[in-house]
């Protein structure tokens, strides 16, 4: 996906994911953090790290963190985040996650939270990842994933393909500067061709009401109604999504894995 694109896409949403609860505090941010069990002496990168939740939870932890992502005004969103919660460690740059402007071996922990999917190629990543991070370093993922027979029972493993594909075109009809959500299989296979060793896996739930999210990607009307249509309609997608209405209000479930894996103890 195109630099231009995301720009596009996320620089007039910056405010609006700043204040997204399900990216400032959902659940599987403070899970991350427990699983890590960071170091105070630790050195991390949080890659795409939008309005910089994900930094600003492990900076004062640690000993301090730079925040990267390619849009400008993400990047301010997490400096206002810095500024607002006095993390004098946390830091930020630009930089493009597939292609990591780093040093070598110059980090020990490299987090990634809800942004790779967004990624054109998510094994570059991990081996750019794999570049920065020190031997023995660790790797932190978390991310949306497709629909298959580990998180959706009942899913026929022949049509796992299928329904994956049905989920990242509706992903992508929200919006366009999604790349591909993977499976879980796809992301361990991912860990060990690249040389790291998968320490902890989590699979959540991921609660969203539809409306805003709709709105943080300034959907039209008629593509608001096309999603409607997708999510109500008999499908394994509309069932993997258990759409419902609370109160009145249209939600629906999307499924997140936290991935923390080590890089191995050899040199690059």
């Amino acid at each position: 996906m195109s630099k231009t694109l995301i720009e596009q896409q996320f620089g007039p949403s910056a405010r609006a994911y700043a204040e997204c609860e399900v990216h400032r505090s959902g659940a599987s941010l403070a899970r991350l953090v427990e699983l890590v069990a960071p170091s105070s002496k630790w050195r991390v990168l949080d890659v795409a790290t939008g309005a910089g939740h994900t930094a600003a939870i492990f900076a004062p932890l640690v000993a301090n963190v730079v925040a990267s992502d390619i849009t400008d005004e993400m990047l301010a969103e997490t400096r206002a985040l810095a500024n607002e919660r006095e993390l004098a460690n946390l830091s930020t740059a630009t930089a493009e996650a597939q292609s990591l402007p780093f040093e070598t071996e110059s980090f020990d922990l490299v987090t990634c939270r809800l942004a790779a999917h967004h990624f054109e190629d998510i094994e570059r990543f991990v081996l750019s990842a794999r570049s920065v991070l020190r031997p023995g370093g660790v790797l932190a993922v978390v991310d949306n994933v497709t629909p298959d027979a580990q998180n959706f029972p009942g899913l026929p493993a022949s049509e796992e393909h299928e329904a994956a594909d049905a989920y990242n075109k509706f992903e992508r009809l929200r919006d366009p500067s999604h790349a591909r959500a993977l499976s879980a299989t796809e992301w361990r296979n991912i860990f060990q061709r690249n040389d790291f060793a998968l320490r902890d896996e989590e699979t959540m739930e991921k609660e969203m009401a539809f409306q805003p999210w709709v709105e943080r990607m300034h959907c039209s009307a008629d593509t608001v109604a096309q999603l409607r249509e997708i999510i109500e309609s008999s499908s394994h997608l509309s069932a993997f999504l258990k759409p419902r209405d609370i109160d009145g209000e249209p939600q629906l479930t999307l499924r997140e894995v936290i991935f923390v894996a080590t890089r191995s103890g050899k040199k690059s």
